[in-house]
Order: structure tokens, then sequence, then C-alpha cells
């Protein structure tokens, strides 16, 4: 079929065939389907949608237009985590070294800060000398060696997802729940994993605000992974305040660190230990979710979890010194409190409105050639629920930039809501989906 009559049937309603997915897609990368040929394409996806047999073979197309990493060498079940997005989500930090330490292989492949959200590999580099930039070679020998390696997209794998996502960015098809879903797996199949854990964010601070869409976007990545033969489950989580007390890059390296050790808030530490818990059933290092469980918290005392995450930091270039000594990551010039001019009880934080206000900080990107800072960004004094008195400290903001204070405080200000009565309590995994 010529590139006109594939864009036809699907305009019209019809099921491509896998054939003409391929070639269409094939076409695109060689440049012999044109930008606005695909920019058809997409927006006849994002009316008609997907059948579940159009997905999968759409995401394998992404999938083989370029290298699909072989981890056969490396023993066991290989299980990866993705998040699809969140304030102060700094989970991956931690998990990565909890589930090596327990026996379960993670090759992950990370992207950095997207809007008002960070990334995992932003949040590495602020540990002094971190390398994310690693070669497929050094990628597949330190899974084999060390039991996880944390890097970026490079240039061979998916490379027709680079180039579509880009498309979609000007043509308003980002918000397709088919075209975000086989963005995600086609980079994710590609890291050469057996099982993944999603964690699909919902609320104020996520891309999916409502539980109906973050549902359907799960259950259409396992349905993605199934036709793949990869084992895939998703929690349904609550982003409707920030994770955690810290926003801002070395600050949550500091507090996945201290997740390690026991002393990090409830909220992350109970995340990071349900997302890792299904990676080691996944792995098959556990029986049961409580028996992983178990197994993660013996990590953790003992001090197993964070020597990982140490020589992880030390093959990937890092100085381990700086996980032993937190003084040692980087930190800001000062610190400001930024307090309530009311007293109550925190009823809401907008999530989305404090991940623009750290990127007013310079803890994030407003254009890809920003530069980030890695000492700035808050700490959470009160959190949803908390009693809060007129002059009392809602958030500590670490800044260099003195200019940017009065911008920032007034935007913390907005993100919190104070009422009278403790709000009702939301639960943090809202849902499982296997």
């Amino acid at each position: 079929m010529r590139p006109y009559e594939v864009i036809k049937a699907k305009r019209d309603g019809k099921e491509l065939t896998p054939d003409a997915i391929r070639a269409f897609m094939d076409g695109y990368v060689r440049g012999d389907v044109t930008d606005y040929q695909m920019s058809a394409m997409t927006m006849a996806v994002f009316f008609r949608g997907m059948s579940a047999r159009e997905l999968a073979a759409w995401t394998r197309a992404m999938l083989e237009s370029g290298e699909v990493l072989d981890l056969s060498e490396t023993p066991g079940i290989k299980v990866d985590k993705h998040s699809t997005g969140g304030v102060g989500d700094k989970v991956s930090l931690s998990l990565a070294p909890l589930a090596a330490a327990c026996g379960v292989p993670v090759p992950m492949i990370s992207g950095r800060g997207l809007g008002h959200t960070g990334g995992t590999l932003d949040k590495l580099e602020s540990i002094p000398g971190f390398r994310v930039d690693l070669s497929v070679a050094d990628y597949r020998r330190l899974v084999k060696t060390v039991g996880a390696c944390l890097i970026g997209q490079t240039a061979t794998l998916a490379p027709a997802d680079k180039k579509l996502y880009a498309l979609r960015d000007v043509t308003a098809t980002v918000d397709c729940i088919p075209l975000i879903a086989s963005s995600i797996m086609s980079k994710k199949m590609a890291e050469g994993i057996d099982a993944l854990v999603l964690d699909v964010k919902v609320g104020s601070g996520a891309f999916m605000k409502t539980l109906d869409d973050a549902r359907t976007l799960a259950r259409t990545m396992i349905g993605i992974g199934r036709e793949m033969g990869k084992q895939v489950v998703a929690l349904l989580t609550d982003m409707d305040q920030p994770l955690g007390r810290t926003i801002g890059n070395a600050l949550e390296v500091k507090e996945a660190v201290e997740m390690l050790r026991g002393q990090a808030p409830a909220d992350y530490t109970e995340l990071t230990l349900a997302l890792t818990a299904e990676m080691l059933v996944l792995g098959k290092k556990a029986g049961s979710i409580d028996e992983a469980r178990s197994q993660l918290e013996a990590a953790m005392r003992s001090g197993a979890a964070e020597a990982k995450l140490k020589e992880i930091v030390a093959a990937q270039g890092g100085d381990p010194a700086a996980i032993a000594d937190l003084s040692k990551l980087p930190r800001a010039r000062t610190t400001v409190a930024i307090t309530s001019v009311q007293s109550g009880f925190v009823t809401g934080i907008d999530s989305e409105a404090m991940g623009l206000a750290a990127m007013t900080l310079g803890a994030g990107r407003e254009k890809t050639s920003d530069v980030i800072d890695p000492g700035v960004g808050f700490v959470l004094d009160a959190k949803v629920g908390a009693a809060i008195t007129a002059g009392g400290t809602l958030v500590t903001a670490h800044v260099n930039d003195d200019r940017r204070v009065p911008e920032v405080i007034e935007r913390v200000r907005q993100a919190y809501r104070i009422g009278a009565t403790v709000p009702a309590q939301r639960p943090l995994v809202i849902e499982r989906l296997t």
C-alpha cells in the first residue's frame, strides 16, 4: 500500500495490517514517508484509535526501527520500572539499587525532566561525576556485573520514537493514549527487559489527570506488553501532591539515600517498596509481595541497598563518597522560608504548580538548551493534612538566584490550599492492574 492508502484506510476507521504499519514506519525513518504524511496519520490515530493488533504492530515497528538490546548473557529475569512522570518522584534512585541488591537485574534507560516533572537523568547527574551517556557495551557490562545500570536513550534505540515524538509535539497529538503507550513501550522493550512494572500517576501533578485516563493508559501498555510476550504489572498511584518532601535534583538524591537508610517520608518509602516488591515477584526472587517486602526491608536494614547504590555510582563514574556523606552533594547558597498567610489545615497542594515553581528556581528546563541548577529546589515542611498557623513555614526554598524569590513565593502560596478541616486521606496506591 502507498502511504496515501494507509493514511486513508486509518482515516476511514479500517484496521491496518502489520505489514502496512511496518512499511509506513520504515518509510518514515528512511524519509520516504514525509512529516506531513506522518502528521496526517497521527491525527487519524488520534480520532480513530488503534486496535490491540494495530497497536502491537505499531509499537513493534518503532521498536525495530533501531537496535534491540540483547541481555541474554546476564542471568536472571531482567525487570525495569517506568513512571509516567510526577513531581518529587525520585523512586528510580532508590528502587534500582534495592532491586539489584535483592538479585533482580535492572536495565534502566531513563529520561530527562519533561515540563513540570523531574527527570531521573538530571537527578543522577547531580551526583558529582555520575555519567548517564555510557555506551551500549558498558550498559550491557554493568547490568551483568553490577546488577543495574541507569543511562539515557541512545541514538540507536527506537529512533522512530524520537523522530515521531518531536512531530507530535508540534501537531497537537501528544495527548493520545495509543501514541503515548507505544512511545513508552517501544523504548522499554528496546532495553532488553523481560518484565516491566509501570507506575501510572494520576492527579494534579500527572499527565493523566483522571482515574479513567490513567486506567486506560495502563491497560493499553499492559496489552502491548502481552502482545510482545512480556509480563507487565501497573500500579495507579496518587500524584495530587508531591511525593516525599523534596523537589529538586540534589535534594531528591539526598532523600533517596535516606530512604535506603529507612529515614525517608512514609509516602515515598511505601511507594518505592510497593513498586520494587512487584519487580522481585516478576523476577522470581520472591513468591509473594509480602515475601518481597521482607527481603527489601532486610536489604535496607543490613546496608546492602545503600552499598549497591554506591557500587552503581562508582561504576558510572560518580563519587560514592557523596552517597556516604550527603553534604558533598550540590547545595544552594541560601534558603528562604515560604510561610502561610492563614491558619488551618493543608487540604491540597497543586503538584504541577509546585513543579513549575521549582523550574522558576532553576531546577528544571523551560527549553532543551536550559542548564539545570542541581542544588536548588524545595523541602516541603507541610504536606496535605498538616496543621498550619499564619506565619508558619509551608516550604523551605533552596535558592541561588535571589531575583526569582518573589515569584517563587507567590507560586508556592497559590499552590497550597488551606482549609478549616482535616481533609480525607487519599490512598497512595489506588489500583493494581495486570
